[in-house]
């Protein structure tokens, strides 16, 4: 088992800094301010907007962290909840996480993160494994779904190694009750994820997916609903709509329209083989009446899925919003995350 270096942590493909910069590269294409700029050359630049941190937890958190290396491009943080750590015959719930950013920023490494599943894996009794997958534009969709099956597929074999001989922190995971979940764009990599494979049926034997848990999924269409149109509902999301736009474009194959069924889910039947399905949606949030219509839908295809509306917030408040209203909301979702891991 190896641990990374924090030195490739997705935060820009260019250290440098400063007008001769932007003479080198040319003019910008793309921008999400503070977050992501795409010169005409193909640079990438994204500042170091949230900290990056090691897995060091503190004592007092209750659990043990530790990144593991899977290839150049792709590596996890694993979180174990110490009551299981403590007990050889103690076996967890899996939950593989998906973190967010509008498939072109953020990293498993970063604080808010790397705080929301800490208090998760303890609160919610589950082992976590956290997924760094590749991002766009550098890594245009379908990227980040191969390294969500990839990860999947690499945990398998861990389990099934010959000789027992996985690393001990593997017997942890009870396999035949994982979930996929993930916020924002890792909300929508988590569904991708589970309709591949869901459709292959190759991990049938090996891996029970019991549930999918998306916390505002990102999700797109090119018709725009009414909660996109109204902008007021910004000042209180971290999600804008000329955001959301830019990320599309970014993360898209070249071509693609908004009907993708990578962007929206609607226009494709694949969603009815899904399993149990928890949707979490913000008051504030432009995707809220998009994550309706979706709950909607897969309800009419016979699935049971339970959504929830958190008032008084916006997108990714779980992460990015510390205000009491926010920890009350947060509290809540930790509550029904455990029951519906625990009794799905």
């Amino acid at each position: 088992m190896a641990t990374i270096s924090f030195s490739h942590n997705h935060q820009s493909s260019d250290n440098r800094r400063g007008g001769s910069h932007h003479h080198r590269h040319g003019p910008v294409v793309e921008e999400i301010e503070g977050l992501i700029k795409v010169f005409n050359d193909g640079c990438v630049e994204r500042p170091p907007i949230v900290p990056i941190v090691s897995p060091t937890i503190h004592p007092s958190s209750k659990a043990t962290a530790f990144d593991i290396k899977l290839s150049n491009d792709t590596w996890t943080r694993v979180y174990i909840p110490d009551a299981a750590a403590a007990s050889p015959s103690v076996t967890l719930p899996l939950l593989v996480y998906f973190h967010g950013g509008g498939f072109c920023v953020g990293s498993a490494a970063w604080s808010c993160y790397h705080d929301f599943l800490t208090s998760l894996a303890v609160k919610a009794r589950c082992v976590i494994v956290s997924v760094n997958y590749r991002l766009a534009p550098e890594h245009r969709l379908p990227a980040a779904y191969d390294d969500g099956v990839n990860v999947v597929s690499w945990l398998i074999k861990q389990h099934i190694s010959t000789g027992g001989g996985y690393p001990s922190w593997v017997s942890k995971c009870n396999l035949s009750n994982v979930f996929l979940a993930g916020d924002s764009a890792g909300a929508n990599i988590a569904y991708q994820v589970a309709v591949r494979i869901m459709a292959s049926g190759k991990y049938a034997n090996t891996l029970h997916l019991k549930g999918i848990i998306l916390i505002h999924p990102f999700f797109g269409g090119e018709s725009r609903t009414s909660s996109e149109k109204q902008q007021h509902h910004t000042k209180s999301s971290a999600l804008t709509l000329s955001a959301s736009d830019a990320y599309w474009r970014l993360a898209l194959p070249r071509g693609a329209s908004r009907d993708h069924p990578w962007c929206n889910p609607l226009m494709s039947s694949a969603g009815a083989k899904l399993p149990t399905t928890m949707v979490f949606m913000a008051e504030f949030d432009i995707l809220k009446e998009r994550n309706l219509e979706m709950c909607k839908v897969m309800r009419s295809h016979g699935k049971r899925v339970e959504g929830i509306v958190h008032g008084g917030v916006g997108h990714a408040f779980h992460i990015l919003d510390n205000s009491s209203v926010s920890r009350d909301r947060i509290h809540d979702m930790m509550c029904r995350l455990h029951n519906f891991i625990h009794l799905s």
